[in-house]
Order: structure tokens, then C-alpha cells, then sequence
């Protein structure tokens, strides 16, 4: 038996520290026969905790919701949300939050199982997940960590033994989930609908507590917990923008207070540039296409400070004065935050009015040609024009040569230009058909070597190797792409 110690369990339980209608108590689920299909090394070590434990036989157990560790305190978590813009009352309805583990650094971390079993808010469901999605997200959520945008991720995936029932028959699986916090806008919609405002305060301050400590002491630190998570959202969506990421389902409930990426449902990364561009099955409208993403996020920020509104002031006319001015500012700081980054793209350091034209001429020659957005950005850092078909015609020409006379209004050199983009522009994404392919091979045939070496080249997204060249290539098949929640 490995004891606590040498488990590496380090567990706290801020969050039931809070009302209990924020959260019910409970546990996961059993299940018959678990078994480890992926483990997070660095991840599992960063955490503190014992990559050998995990792999045996007690640590499995764990990961699979059949045994809970010393010192976790498991609940499933209560909120609400705006769903393609209709206001429901949601919850884990298929996640137990198992505690915070505590780092060696002193960081504290949510581990949480996805597909442990049913809960109070349920709501008709099994509870229970398959292996594709789970293995999904966790390629897609550790892509995002390697690209450096703030995301939840993924410790491990075990399968269940069991299977489940969608449209056809399952294998199960749990992920276990590793977050700064699962608290979300639609966390705060939950208590401003339904709790009383002694509780909306006590979760604005745990809030606080948890995140931005920094404002704690301000006069108006409600004020500042709006603009902070304003500004956290602002970056994330343009991060999103940058390496073409589509989530697909940007409902209140799936918005982090952290400014993290969550809920890896009907998600891709774009091949075409188009604004348009949607991939998930039910999103008929395009509300949550790639050009909307910065609009849907001031919509659901918009939703945050009407939560918050009780605590902004107690004239509630001055209240909505308050945060209209605070939300109105979102889309200057996106757009900046997008500025910044596709001048970086670009290998521009300095700043001049002609280069929102520069960049919004070649995104309109993209979309007119059809060209993959990964890869034009990847052909222009390795100055290999030959690669792309747009890299043809006269008014790229055009375009180039004034991108390169942009270039020489600057005092760095063309090599750290070059440098630049190279840091800016990843040479490999997730690939929808790459990823797709491995998980056929995962759950069909239950190889997964295929997702191993997917995975190890998506681990430095920015190194250009050899090795990672393969992987750009673009899928052969012209059936529109489309992806599922997953559910």
C-alpha cells in the first residue's frame, strides 16, 4: 500500500467551504473494470504527484472514480447558463470535482473527473462519457497548453469497461480534468438568479481570494473583479483567433472567471481561413463561428456584469451605468490584443497605422483563395512562397512587397523578424483529420500510437522540425469537417 505521502495527494477543499447550494455533496460513481489508457507525466509531476502510484492498481482506481484519496472532499458543482443565448439551470451533470490539490509550488489546481457517473444535475443523463471525446480533449487541451494559451487540462484517461449509449453503442471513459477553478459566469448567473446577495458576495470574494488576490484590498474590488476577468477574456480570445481555434460552444456556462480554455466539446482548429467557418453539428445559426467568438465573448461578459450588478453599487441605475462603461471597453482591448499579436505574426515590432491594412489585405486575399491560415502564416515564416497557391498571384505580389517595406520601418534586423514569427506562428495545430485518425485508431482498433505521436509533435508547436512538416499537410477528403459535443 503507498502511503499518502508517496502518493503525492495534497488535497484542500476550499470550494465546500462556500453556501451549500452552491455544490452537492457526493461521490462518483464505480465502475467495473478501469483501466489507464494515457497518463500526463510533466503534468502529474508538476502537481506533486506519484506517476508510478497512478499507474498502478490503487492510483487507476482513483482515476476512475472507485476509490476516493485521503483528504478530497468530491461534490459536483452548481450553475447556470445561457445555452445559443436560452437561460437554463445546469450543473455537473456528469463531473465530480474530487478537491484542490495543492502543489509543490504552492499552486492550487482542480481535479475533477469527467464521465464519473450521474449527479443531481443530471438532468436525464447517464452521467457518463465515451472514450473518443475524452480522448479528444485531452489532445486538444494539451495542444492549447503547448501553443500557450491558458486552458484546463488533461491528467489522465481510463476507460471504463462499461459501455455507453448514444446513437450507437460506446466504450466509456473518464478524464480527469486539471483546472485553475471550474468557476464560471454561469456560476454567478446561478447565485444572482437563485441565491440571495450575502451569497453573491461570499462568491465574489472566494473569487477574488482564489484569482486575482492582487484587488483584494481595492476599494472597488468588485469593480476591478469585472475588469479583471474582462481583461483575462479579452487575451484569450484573441489568443483564439490567432492560431484559428474555434470552440464551437461558447455558452455562459463553458466562460471561466480564471480566463482559462474549458469544456473541449465540438472544437477545431480552422484549415481554409473564413470567418464563417463552424464545426460543430448543432450550431445551424453560426452564432459561435470563428469571426463571432470575439463578439459571443462580450456577450457573455456582458451576462458576468449583469450578475455582478447587486455588488457594483446599491443604486442599481448607477450600477448599470458602471458596467456598460466597463463592458463597452472589451472590444478595444480584444482588438489590441489581435493588433499585437498579428503584428508579432507578421514579424512587426514597432507600430504604424498602415498595419491594420497590411494585416486585414492578406486575411481577405485568404479567404478569397481559400487558404489554409495555419499554414500561410507557417510558409511566410520559412520564406517559402512556393507553398501556398495564393503566394501566386499579382495581388500577393503586391501585398508582399509592401509587407516587406513595413519591415524596414523597424531597427531589428530581418533575422529577429524571422525569430518573431517563428514564436508567433505555430508550424503544426491539431489537424481535424489528424486527430480524427487517431482516435479512430484509439477507440476502433485501440491502438494508440497513433495518438502518442500525434501528441509528441503537437508538444512544441513552434520547434519547425522535420518531423512536424508531415503533420501540416492538409486532409485529402473535401467533406465539410464537422464535430459533436460529445455528450
Amino acid at each position: 500500500m503507498t502511503h499518502k505521502k508517496e502518493k503525492g495527494w495534497n488535497f484542500d477543499n476550499s470550494y465546500t467551504s462556500l453556501p451549500k447550494s452552491f455544490f452537492s455533496s457526493l461521490n462518483p460513481t464505480p465502475v467495473s473494470s478501469p483501466k489507464l489508457i494515457i497518463i500526463n507525466h510533466p503534468l502529474a509531476t508538476s502537481l506533486g504527484l506519484n506517476v508510478k502510484y497512478l499507474q498502478s492498481e490503487d492510483g487507476v482506481a482513483v482515476l476512475a472514480g472507485n476509490e476516493i484519496p485521503e483528504g478530497a472532499s468530491p461534490l459536483a458543482q452548481a450553475y447556470a447558463g445561457h445555452q445559443f443565448g436560452h437561460f437554463n439551470m445546469l450543473g455537473d451533470g456528469r463531473a465530480v470535482l474530487l478537491g484542490e490539490q495543492i502543489s509543490p509550488q504552492g499552486e492550487r489546481f482542480d481535479i475533477q473527473l469527467k464521465g464519473s457517473g450521474r449527479t443531481s444535475y443530471s438532468r436525464g443523463g447517464d452521467g457518463r462519457a465515451a472514450l473518443g471525446p475524452m480522448l479528444r480533449e485531452y489532445i486538444i487541451s494539451e495542444a492549447m497548453h503547448a501553443l500557450g494559451i491558458p486552458t484546463t487540462r488533461s491528467l489522465a484517461v481510463v476507460t471504463t469497461g462499461e459501455s455507453i449509449f448514444r446513437d450507437t453503442e460506446l466504450p466509456g471513459a473518464i478524464l480527469t480534468r486539471v483546472a485553475a477553478s471550474h468557476l464560471r459566469v454561469g456560476t454567478f448567473q446561478y447565485v444572482a438568479q437563485w441565491g440571495t446577495a450575502e451569497e453573491l458576495r461570499i462568491l465574489a470574494d472566494y473569487t477574488i481570494k482564489r484569482h486575482y488576490p492582487e484587488i483584494e484590498a481595492d476599494e472597488n474590488r468588485y469593480h476591478s473583479l469585472l475588469w479583471e476577468v474582462i481583461k483575462r477574456q479579452a487575451e484569450l480570445v484573441a489568443n483564439w483567433q490567432l492560431v484559428g481555434f474555434i470552440h464551437g460552444v461558447m455558452n455562459t456556462d463553458n466562460m471561466t472567471i480564471s480566463g482559462e480554455t474549458i469544456d473541449y466539446g465540438p472544437c477545431a482548429f480552422m484549415d481554409n481561413y473564413d470567418p464563417a467557418t463552424v464545426f460543430s453539428s448543432i450550431d445551424v445559426q453560426g452564432r459561435y463561428s470563428y469571426g463571432n467568438q470575439p463578439y459571443m465573448a462580450g456577450w457573455n461578459l456582458a451576462r458576468f456584469a449583469e450578475s455582478l450588478l447587486p455588488l457594483l453599487d446599491d443604486n442599481m441605475e448607477q450600477a448599470v451605468e458602471l458596467a456598460q462603461k466597463k463592458i463597452s471597453e472589451y472590444n478595444k482591448l480584444f482588438y489590441s490584443n489581435l493588433l499585437a499579436g498579428m503584428r508579432k505574426k507578421l514579424g512587426i515590432f514597432n507600430e504604424e497605422k498602415e498595419d491594420e491594412s497590411l494585416i486585414n489585405d492578406l486575411l481577405k486575399m485568404m479567404k478569397e483563395h481559400r487558404a489554409d491560415y495555419t499554414n500561410t502564416f507557417r510558409a511566410l515564416t520559412l520564406d517559402k512562397l512556393d507553398d501556398i497557391a495564393l503566394f501566386g498571384t499579382s495581388e500577393f505580389t503586391k501585398w508582399h512587397e509592401r509587407w516587406l517595406k513595413r519591415l524596414e520601418k523597424q531597427q531589428e534586423s530581418k533575422s529577429s523578424s524571422r525569430e518573431l514569427m517563428q514564436n508567433s506562428n505555430p508550424a503544426i495545430i491539431p489537424r481535424n483529420h489528424r486527430v480524427e485518425e487517431a482516435l479512430e485508431a484509439a477507440v476502433e482498433q485501440g491502438d494508440y500510437s497513433v495518438m502518442e505521436r500525434l501528441l509528441k509533435v503537437l508538444s512544441n508547436p513552434y520547434a519547425y522540425s522535420a518531423e512536424q512538416a508531415e503533420y501540416s499537410t492538409l486532409a485529402t477528403s473535401t467533406t465539410p469537417y464537422q464535430t459533436f459535443c460529445g455528450t
